[in-house]
């Protein structure tokens, strides 16, 4: 058994003696013994006082040491940006927040995510050694492995740029990058449903997109645009062409900027998805009608993919979902309408708890299961000496 079996254990942050883990995992307290004393020494796991005596010196008790580190995470959308710098148990010791414009272009934008970097440790009071990764998330499709945007369309001039290379200039840690859908996925797991192993986080805003969690993984899929729901065909869309160049998608008849020209055509001064929800909140009758619609058609798409995904929870997020719950009664209609009974049986569909705080969340927790996962901690453990 490795040094990252027994940090693994130790994760849950619930102390154990050395004679617990040794119970627990069957090694001899001797490996245990020099297992811990290495990850002292990397100072991810801390003495946590002590374990009841049955006769002489209390046995020592360990634990994970959430403070020993930090990570960065950033929610970079299409205008704004959001920034945390976290424990490695996810607790916020700072934030910061900006107008930001995509379409800048990665010298601007990633110009402030290096300086921001820098007031946020600042903040925190930790030094640059503390800082052992960078998570962020992008409004558009990204190749993982590289951390390279690829032919993103609101995003001019990042097609292929090497993002993580940008930053690791200044700071030359692990930076970890992924679209904004699959980092509002763990975000919203990691705070409110850790014990949601099946998830779909569904973003509705200018566009329309999903994070799907299976089996407690996230799946990106072969290319990276697994969730991408905005481009699927629905039955309402004949005639309507997407800016994709399709006619038919979900995100031309459901999205924000569709429900603008909408309710624009029925006369109402509206020029944004904010607008929108205003209006909904305002009781507007018409607004209301077509964010039920949207949710009908969002619905639509969802019903399929609870029957090939069957998760647990379907969580609805973006600017869209803060038009409440006529835009869940319209999804819910359709998907517990076409979806097997079966899949639907023990099914929630839920409105987002972490709100816009989900994508930043997520972005640290992908810092944080890097910098924690077991190769990680076998590669430190060697440089151990």
């Amino acid at each position: 058994m490795r040094t990252s079996d027994i940090f693994d254990l130790l994760r849950d942050g619930r102390p154990r003696t050395r004679a617990q883990l040794a119970d627990e995992t069957g090694m001899a307290r001797s490996t245990i013994a020099a297992r811990v004393d290495v990850l002292m020494r990397l100072g991810l796991v801390a003495p946590s006082g002590g374990a009841r005596s049955t006769g002489g010196r209390p046995p020592s008790l360990f634990a994970l040491n959430p403070a020993a580190r930090v990570v960065v995470g950033m929610d970079v959308g299409a205008t704004h940006a959001i920034a945390a710098v976290t424990d490695l148990g996810g607790t916020v010791l700072g934030e910061r927040q900006a107008a930001l414009d995509i379409a800048d272009g990665p010298e601007v934008v990633l110009g402030w995510v290096v300086s921001v970097i820098g007031e946020l440790l600042a903040d925190a009071k930790r030094p640059e050694a503390d800082l052992v990764a960078v998570g962020i998330g992008l409004p558009g499709p990204v190749e993982h492995s590289t951390g390279r945007p690829m032919n993103p369309p609101i995003m001019p001039g990042w097609d292929r740029y090497d993002v993580p290379g940008h930053v690791q200039r200044t700071y030359p840690v692990p930076v970890l990058i992924d679209n904004d859908v699959n980092i509002m996925a763990l975000g919203e797991r990691g705070a409110y449903l850790p014990d949601v192993d099946d998830l779909i986080f569904i973003k509705v805003a200018t566009g329309i997109g999903a994070g799907i969690i299976s089996g407690s993984r996230l799946q990106r899929g072969a290319q990276g645009t697994a969730g991408d729901l905005g481009h699927v065909r629905v039955g309402t869309g004949d005639g309507v062409v997407c800016r994709c160049g399709n006619e038919g998608c979900l995100e031309a008849v459901a999205a924000g900027p569709a429900l603008v020209s909408a309710l624009t055509a029925k006369g109402l001064a509206v020029a944004s998805t904010g607008g929108v929800v205003e209006l909904v909140r305002g009781g507007d009758a018409s607004a209301v009608q077509e964010v039920r619609r949207a949710g009908r058609d969002i619905g639509e798409v969802v019903a399929t993919l609870v029957n090939v995904m069957n998760p647990s929870v379907v969580v609805i997020g973006g600017r869209l979902a803060d038009a409440g719950e006529h835009l869940l009664a319209g999804i819910r209609e359709i998907v517990y309408q076409r979806s097997l009974p079966l899949a639907t049986e023990h099914l929630q569909i839920v409105a987002s708890r972490a709100g816009a705080q989900a994508g930043v969340l997520g972005a640290a927790t992908m810092a944080v299961e890097h910098v924690l996962s077991p190769e990680a901690i076998e590669a430190a453990s060697a440089g151990v000496g």
